[in-house]
Order: C-alpha cells, then structure tokens, then sequence
C-alpha cells in the first residue's frame, strides 16, 4: 500500500491510497466466507461453496464489494498512522480505480486537528478579587444558621414582612377558574419571592380569614406565562420566633461551646469560600489570556456539529426539563434566533479551542493522569451525575468513556500549570499566590472543573475521535 496527503486547509487533507490487489486477499477470504454462510446452492453443502460457484451465480462484483468494505477501515487506519494526522470524526471516502486482479485506489477527506504554536504562556498577567470577608457577611452566615433553628408560633394579628402564612389560592384566566390553578393550606414565607410577584404585597396586612386578589403572570403549569387573577386567602398567619445569639445557641448550632467560636468558624469558611472562588476566577481568566495568545484554526464540520450539540441538549434536555420550549426560552432571555445562533457559535468556537490548546499543552508538557487524580474527577462526576461512584465507573466503563475521563483530568493539570507560572494580583494590588503542594489533586481537580465549564459540550471532540 502507498499513500499520499494533500492539504485542503489547515483543519482538512485529503489522503490519495493505493492498494495492490494482493493485500485484499484476507477481506476476499472474509468475503467468501461471509457469502458462504449467508446463501444456498444445490448440490454443495452450506459453507463448503467454492469462489467459482459464487462468482458464477452470485457475481464477482458482489464480492469486491463486500471485500472493499470489510479493507477500506483498515486501508485507511494505516493510512492515517502512517502520515501521523489526528483525525476527527468519519472520512468522507471515494473509491477512484477498482480494477479486479490490480488495484484498488481511494481517496479519504478528513478533519483534522489543526497544528497548533503554544507560545511562551509565563508572562501570562490577571487580576482577581481579593478575599476579604467583613464581619457583615459574619453575621449574615451566623443569621442563616440562626434562621435554620427558628420556631413558629400562631399570632392574631395582620401579616408582617418575615411572617409564615397559610393560605389558599386561586387562579382565573380570561375569568376561568383553572384545572392546576387551586392550591390549598400552601405554607410562604412573606418576603421570600417563592411564589408569584406580587403575592408578598396582597398579604401584608391581612388577618386569618382575610382575602385579596391582585394580578400576576403565572410562571408555569397549563397557562404559564399567561397573566392570571389570583384570589389569595390567608387561612393563618404564624411568627418567627429566632433563638437567642448566644453561647446556648452555639452548643445547639454546631461543635462549638461559645458565640465567638461559632463566629471565628464562620469566618473561616467563608474565607476558604472566597479562596475557593478566587482560584476559579483566576483560572477562567488565565484561561481566557492564553487563548487569546493562541491562533486555532476551527474545522467547519466539527463546529457545525457541536453547535448542533449544544443546540439539541439545550432544547430536548435543560429546557425540556423545565418546561419550557426553545421559542418560550428566547422570548425570556430577549434573544432573537439570530442572536442566540451567534452566541452559540461563540461559546462552541471557545469550547474547542479550549480543548485543543490545552491537549496540545498535554502533550508539550508530557503530562501524565496518576490513578489518584482519576478517582478523584470520577468521584466528583458521580456526585454531579446523581450516580453513586461505582455506577458511575461500571457506565464509564461500558461506554469506553474513560479516555475521555482521562482527557478532562489532563486539561485540568495543563491549566493549573498555565496558571501557577502566571502572575496572579488581586484588586488590592497583593499577589495571589495559588500553588498548594499539600492539595495538589483538589487544585487539579478544581481546573478540569474550569475547564469543563468552558468546554460546555463534555467530549463530544473526543467522542468524534472515537468514531
């Protein structure tokens, strides 16, 4: 066999092979067999019809063809190698010669990943927040846990802000009562916009057996989206009664013995919190600097078919979820279709070039994926899949996915590289210093996480390669 490429473009060749008839003898072997098996001469037992006889009543063209088919993938899967291409998804094929006894000649159109200049990334500069927690934010976490821990009690008066009220509801479309529009001894808290707008307003004020009606747009069920009237009637009104911010409701609340304890608990957390969301935001940011560093061509098809990607699971699977429908979708975000077409390619173009800047970082770097840091990334896809990890890793698993797996793991640590040999300053002018050798797996872990946000799609590019 012997080949050529001839480049298209920057992300398509095309691969001119030729292969003489000899090499086809395995797939004409196979082909034989396989006819053998499938039809039925008289006077020749099943499987034991020799090549002339099916030749003669079945056609040699029958043959070649099936012989073709079963040598092409191979052909071309030498091909491939042999000119060290990355392809992605299928080739689009075209037998040229096929001449029986001779040649068999085809040329094979493929996308291919482009190749790709990764420039000198240490010079890389971004500015993140700063970590500062106020004691404000304090006693707002200590007033959260206080709320957690409060009690109710019947009052006979008119509803306040921060009250629990009973009450029953109707709603009328066009002066309809509808099928899913009475509710009954529902529970709302005043003043915590879980209901419809303006419900807060049409209850403040009234005493158990009081009634009004206001008007609201309904924000799901048979009418959703539909302005309705709504009579609501409050059945019983119940005030909050908050423990005391002491050292009793410290023992209560947590581990802690006194106030201050839980206050200097608090703090912390929400300093690792904070900490937590600045590396994130100095990943993404880095990220965004070093794509801007690198020039990546895009293939057509790949990104026609991962805007279809993201179209298809947006509608059938987030939106489908909530009810809601792809024109209902774009009348809330104030999008036009052309619009949201364009804000899809964008994030579609950002989502590849993601993966191949960092898997060409992969490999620049000779990064390798230890068994620790999978079971971590497996660890967490489980939890956010609603899977328990050993379901999880039996999918993964069945579904010769954990290639895939592998190359989120290793995107990740290419960005925690980029990112630790950047120089990270936060708003107050201080430098960030974000490299942990002690957690070293969570700091790699947290940039695949990064990484898969800005990917979106998760490895449909490789999924492409699969094929």
């Amino acid at each position: 066999m012997k080949s050529a490429v001839e480049t298209l473009n920057p992300t398509r060749v095309r691969l001119t092979v030729e292969v003489p008839f000899e090499e086809l003898k395995d797939s004409l072997d196979a082909a034989y067999k396989k006819i053998n098996q499938q039809v039925t001469v008289k006077g020749f037992r099943k499987g034991k019809i020799p090549a002339r006889v099916i030749d003669q009543r079945f056609g040699r063209g029958a043959v070649l063809e099936e012989a073709v088919n079963d040598a092409l993938p191979k052909f071309y899967t030498e091909a491939v190698n042999e000119a060290d291409l990355n392809p992605l998804g299928q080739p689009e094929v075209d037998i040229t010669e096929l001449k029986d006894g001779e040649l068999l000649a085809f040329t094979a159109e493929v996308d291919i990943r482009p190749a790709i200049e990764i420039p000198d990334y240490s010079g890389i500069e971004v500015t993140v927040d700063a970590v500062e927690v106020s004691d404000e934010d304090v006693e707002k976490s200590v007033e959260q846990l206080r709320g957690r821990f409060a009690s109710t009690k019947d009052v006979e008066r008119a509803a306040e802000d921060g009250d629990v009220v009973t009450i029953d509801l109707e709603a009328k479309v066009d002066g309809e009562v509808l099928e899913d529009g009475v509710a009954q001894d529902v529970s709302y808290t005043i003043g915590s916009g879980e209901l419809l707008e303006g419900i807060d307003e049409a209850v403040k004020g009234l005493e158990a057996g009081g009634e009004a009606t206001f008007t609201s747009q309904l924000k799901g069920g048979s009418a959703e989206g539909k302005d309705a009237e709504v009579t609501v009637k409050v059945t019983k009104v119940s005030a909050r009664e908050l423990p005391e911010l002491d050292d009793e409701f410290a023992g209560m609340a947590s581990e802690f013995d006194t106030l201050e304890e839980l206050k200097a608990d608090s703090r912390k957390r929400l300093e690792n919190m904070k900490q937590y969301d600045q590396a994130t935001q100095a990943q993404e940011r880095v990220l965004e600097k070093l794509l801007e560093l690198v020039e990546v061509p895009i293939p057509e098809k790949l990104l026609a078919d991962e805007v279809q990607t993201r179209k298809h699971n947006l509608e059938h699977h987030q939106l489908g979820q909530m009810g809601l429908s792809i024109e209902k979708y774009l009348e809330i975000q104030g999008k036009t279709v052309e619009e949201f077409d364009a804000e899809t390619a964008e994030q579609a173009i950002k989502g590849i070039k993601t993966q191949f800047v960092l898997d060409e970082l992969v490999n620049k770097e000779k990064l390798n994926v230890n068994q620790e840091e999978l079971t971590e990334h497996l660890m967490r896809r489980a939890a956010s899949s609603g899977m328990s990890p050993d379901q999880f890793a039996q999918a993964v698993v069945e579904g010769g996915q954990v290639p895939m797996l592998v190359g989120e793991v290793a995107r990740g640590k290419a960005l925690a590289a980029v990112v630790e040999a950047a120089k990270v300053t936060d708003t107050n002018g201080e430098v960030v210093d974000l490299s942990d050798d002690e957690d070293d797996e969570n700091t790699v872990e947290q940039a695949a996480e990064t990484v898969e946000n800005a990917v979106e799609a998760d490895g449909e590019i490789a999924a492409d390669e699969a094929k």
